[in-house]
């Protein structure tokens, strides 16, 4: 990932194993969660996370690939 906050925001979802909103995830790495949502939004389109519904998050297999350090990704 190209930022720190990506990873972070991967390691939370991973963690807890719950779909989350960007305000959760936001709270528990303690960034704003206007931050959060606009990276949520490169991942989503990534495909490290999926978009549950509005608002609501989770890792996807990829994601958890990429955390266990089984992919290297060096793009935004």
């Amino acid at each position: 990932m190209q930022l720190p906050i990506d990873d972070r925001i991967l390691e939370c979802l991973s963690s807890s194993g719950l779909i989350l909103s960007p305000s959760v995830i936001a709270i528990n790495i303690d960034k704003s969660r206007d931050e959060v949502n606009r990276r949520l939004t490169t991942l989503t389109d990534k495909g490290y996370v999926e978009r549950v519904k509005r608002g609501y998050y989770r890792i996807t297999e990829l994601g958890e690939r990429y955390l266990q350090g089984d992919l290297d990704d060096e793009s935004d």
